[in-house]
């Protein structure tokens, strides 16, 4: 099963909490990061490894580039 780290960030962008799970895919480590969202995220975002796989709001460039460096 891969594993997924689920990031919320404030309306600043910072990093307010994380947390790591082991899905069974994708699309189950979407459900899961909405279903623990707080109602004070405002963008949450699951990653595998250094790729963003899902991001809601869409991401910004200037994000992603962050995590990759």
């Amino acid at each position: 099963m891969p594993a997924y780290e689920i990031c919320y960030l404030d309306e600043a962008g910072a990093l307010t909490y994380k947390f790591s799970a082991t899905c069974d895919d994708d699309q189950r480590a979407k459900i899961l990061a909405h279903a623990m969202k707080l109602p004070s995220a405002k963008r949450l975002e699951v990653w595998t490894g250094e790729a963003l796989i899902y991001t809601r709001p869409s991401a910004t460039p200037e994000r992603q580039m962050l995590r990759a460096s």
